[in-house]
């Protein structure tokens, strides 16, 4: 079973721990070949069927009642094109292996998501994402994929093969079939050199738009009930490579990021009237620091505090304003806050249901420690964030419906026609694809 997601006794749960179920079956298979086969089974015993990688989201576009399918079998990498700089993995490789393995390869994708325990498959059927100025998502880094399809067959796609759907099942929901395998655009490995410091978040706002355009990766944390954040500005180095020391990360990404962090969570949850004086000491305690390493130990950092998250795209035009509301909003409605709120962008691209399709887009996620109460903080967040037109991370928590996103992505028409044709019967439906999609 994964590590991060519990299956004991036929009952899954989330690494969040908000969404749990109990499927009637779980497959692990060891080869496409089984997994078509176990698809094949399913629709057989009238069984509605659904593929899960560590659990990473906080929705349950996984969960179900019938099978469950368990890719940790289906890991590794098929093979590396040094022609095309491509890379073909299997669904269930971990982010981290495949991040190591690329490595030792001399190579690298191009951005990636701020942690790496999610499976390919699971990370980019999400719509995972880091933050750019002109690099996107880790679905937009793919060149093709293969997935099985609701009658068992194997489809490859790619934008010369099955265009239609390669367009739709790069961030699919798992609505179209059971990824199996993934091709990633790759380039030779890189250095970025990381620049982590404490701004004020007036100054943030103020000069946003500078931010963004001087770096070519560029986000901030703001700890709310304070106006403090930490910034962190990543670009391309000709090196030398300077890594964070030993002790040093040790002390700031494990201590303080998360063993201090989490006691901090414990007393919060006790006792919420403590909070904001929490977060003044917590915005204060780390330090600037600049380092550079390869890309994946600069993108991604360990998130050992456990936590429930909603995270919104807005029109990155939009995100100065939105910030501004969400910080009134949290100053006057007595809400206590022990998270920070998290702040990335996006560049546009041309995937039917990415959070960024064809808008370039600023990401602003809210959190809050895992058993705290967190409904009416992401109500009132989320009614900002709608506003704005925002579109909700398929993996975290929303309230929306297929009647909102028909507005909100000009093409969401193309991708149900594709769910019609390829899974007519709905043997990838589940309660949370009903709400999103339609019947």
């Amino acid at each position: 079973m994964s590590s991060t997601a519990s299956g004991k006794y036929g009952t899954w749960r989330n690494w969040g721990g908000n969404v749990t179920a109990r499927p009637a079956r779980q497959v692990v298979p060891a080869s496409v070949e089984e997994l078509a086969a176990a698809v094949r089974r399913a629709r057989e015993d009238g069984l509605k069927v659904k593929a899960v990688g560590t659990g990473h989201s906080f929705t349950s576009i996984a969960a179900t009642d019938g099978v469950l399918i368990r890719p940790q079998l289906l890991t590794g990498i098929r093979g590396i094109d040094r022609e095309s700089m491509t890379v073909t993995v299997e669904a269930g490789t971990p982010l981290k292996r495949l991040n190591a393995a690329l490595a030792r390869e001399g190579l690298s994708l191009t951005n990636m998501g701020d942690i790496m325990e999610q499976t390919v498959s699971g990370a980019t059927s999400t719509g995972t994402h880091g933050t750019g100025r002109e690099s996107a998502s880790i679905a937009a880094q793919i060149k093709g994929l293969e997935l099985v399809t609701a009658d068992g067959s194997v489809l490859s796609c790619s934008e010369k093969e099955n265009p239609d759907v390669f367009a739709a099942a790069r961030i699919g929901l798992g609505a179209l079939g059971v990824v199996t395998a993934i091709t990633f655009a790759v380039e030779p490995l890189f250095l970025l050199t990381a620049r982590e410091e404490p701004m004020p978040l007036d100054r943030v706002l103020g000069e946003f738009d500078q931010l963004w355009a001087e770096n070519e990766h560029f986000e901030f944390y703001w700890f709310p009930h304070t106006g403090s954040t930490n910034t962190k500005r990543n670009n391309r180095s000709a090196g030398p490579e300077q890594p964070v020391g030993q002790l040093a990360g040790w002390f700031e990404d494990e201590f303080l990021s998360n063993g201090v962090f989490q006691a901090a969570q414990w007393v919060g949850r006790a006792a919420p009237a403590a909070i904001p004086a929490i977060a003044r000491i917590s915005s204060k305690a780390l330090s600037a620091r600049t380092y550079t390493d390869i890309p994946y130990k600069v993108f991604t950092s360990p998130r050992r505090v456990r936590f429930v998250e909603m995270e919104y795209a807005v029109p990155r035009a939009a995100v100065v304003e939105t910030l501004r509301e969400l910080r009134a909003m949290v100053d006057r409605s007595g809400v206590r806050v022990s998270f920070p709120v998290e702040v990335r962008t996006a560049p546009a691209d041309d995937i039917t249901l990415s959070t960024a399709s064809g808008r370039d887009s600023a990401y602003i996620a809210v959190h809050m420690f895992r058993g705290t109460p967190y409904q009416g903080y992401f109500t009132a967040a989320e009614r900002i964030f709608t506003a704005h037109e925002g579109r909700p991370h398929w993996g975290k928590v929303h309230t929306r419906d297929a009647e909102y996103f028909a507005r909100v992505y000009p093409r969401f028409g193309e991708f149900t026609a594709l769910r019609d044709r390829l899974d007519p019967e709905r043997l990838f439906q589940n309660d949370y694809l009903r709400r999103v999609l339609g019947a």
